[in-house]
């Protein structure tokens, strides 16, 4: 049995081939951090996955999403027409933010920066696919997905969805992963149900009667109303949620007013909603709106509101999320699976993919030490490449075998 040590964790059933792959590993993944391009501008980043895929013997699909990659890589029955599918995903974009790591390797565009670990996540997925497709042990096809636009909104994944990319790529399950600060170098989490939350935002504006800051009892005051909205609405997770539920209310932009002496006759509040279950985002948006309403009537102003739909939860197939945890224990040894970690209140457009497919959505351990995601000073942990190429391979085999009978 072979066995691995970083950081003084102990892996075993690492593929010693990807392991000897690291250093080329980290190379690539440190030319797409220098590289960084945000959604749907991802075409230096798409050309340069195409390029190696293509070097591995690997057929390639483009246009996607407009700068998706599809890499298709056929095993040992797959022109049969019956045998099973599966597609492994990886996000490519950035982060419209600067970085402030001082890396040898920083990012050489101004305003953007890999601050959420998909150039790990691309290239993770491009050793795995390199190997797979030198090896081709498992039977059927696997789509190696990479995916433009996942942060901000933007929603590549569903684009992906749009331009039939279930269509045109049929598959039985679909798999995404993600490094996760916080959680030990060596561990790896798939959550049974839920994994992170669904997003939405919402606008509240509050219109008054303006008029002289000096003269108050003449006007009906949106800035007195936007207070006391946002006390009253920092109630409903308090007083209105099940305790066993979960879901966030933050506010989180207050706009009103031109001059320090002037009522305006506009405020605006804009926030987020985090949910886990359409039921709870469905009566809290509606309460969001009647307490604003009711709130705003002490003042006189009267309260519209537009919601802006974002991502929906991201929901773990139960027997898929059992399978990746009996893959993790596998490769990472019996120490390597967390089962304790709370799912996140964050968004992920993996959600998208999920609602289609079965699969699950799997966590990696990124280290305690590592700066949080988003953070101008984030840095992929580079011991992660050989893990999380070892855990696709790993999925692949696993899961096309015991398909494929």
């Amino acid at each position: 049995m072979i066995k691995h040590s970083f950081a003084g964790v102990m892996y075993m059933n690492l593929i010693d081939e990807l392991k000897q792959k690291q250093t080329e590993m980290v190379s690539w993944r440190q030319h797409l951090h220098q590289f960084p391009e945000i959604a749907y501008e991802e075409v230096m980043t798409s050309d340069f996955v195409a390029a190696k895929l293509e070097s591995f013997g690997i057929e390639v699909h483009r246009g996607l999403g407009k700068t998706g990659v599809v890499g298709v890589i056929h095993g040992q029955d797959s022109d049969d027409g019956v045998s099973p599918a599966i597609g492994l995903r990886a996000d490519m974009d950035a982060l419209p933010m600067e970085e402030q790591t001082n890396l040898a390797y920083a990012s050489r565009h101004p305003n953007r920066m890999h601050a959420c670990g998909h150039d790990g996540h691309t290239t993770m997925l491009l050793g795995a696919a390199e190997y797979l497709a030198k090896h081709r042990q498992f039977k059927g096809r696997v789509y190696c997905i990479f995916q433009p636009a996942e942060e901000g909104g933007n929603a590549g994944a569903r684009s992906m969805i749009n331009d039939g990319l279930f269509d045109r790529f049929p598959m039985d399950s679909v798999w995404g992963m993600h490094n996760w600060p916080g959680l030990e170098t060596g561990q790896a989490l798939a959550h049974i149900g839920p994994a992170m939350a669904g997003a939405d935002i919402f606008i509240l504006s509050i219109e008054g009667a303006g008029g002289h800051a000096a003269m108050p009892h003449q006007t009906r005051d949106p800035v007195v109303a936007a207070g006391m909205i946002t006390v009253a609405l920092q109630t409903l997770v308090s007083r209105q949620l099940d305790p066993m539920d979960q879901a966030v209310v933050s506010l989180t932009k207050l706009e009103a007013g031109s001059a320090f002496n002037v009522i305006p006759n506009i405020a605006t509040i804009g926030g987020t909603l985090r949910t886990m279950k359409a039921s709870t985002r469905e009566y809290f948006l509606q309460q969001i709106e009647i307490v604003a309403k009711t709130a705003a009537k002490v003042t006189g102003c009267d309260v519209s509101m537009e919601i802006r739909p974002g991502y929906p939860p991201t929901i773990n197939h139960e027997a898929d999320a059992l399978f990746a945890r009996g893959v993790i224990s596998d490769v990472l040894g019996p120490d390597g699976l967390d089962t304790e970690l709370t799912p996140a209140m964050g968004a992920e457009d993996f959600s998208y993919m999920l609602q289609e497919k079965d699969g699950a959505y799997i966590w990696l351990g990124a280290g305690k030490e590592s700066a949080n995601l988003h953070s101008p000073l984030f840095d992929f942990n580079d011991e992660l490449l050989p893990i999380g190429a070892s855990l696709w391979v790993r999925i692949v085999e696993a899961k096309l075998s015991s398909q494929a009978g």
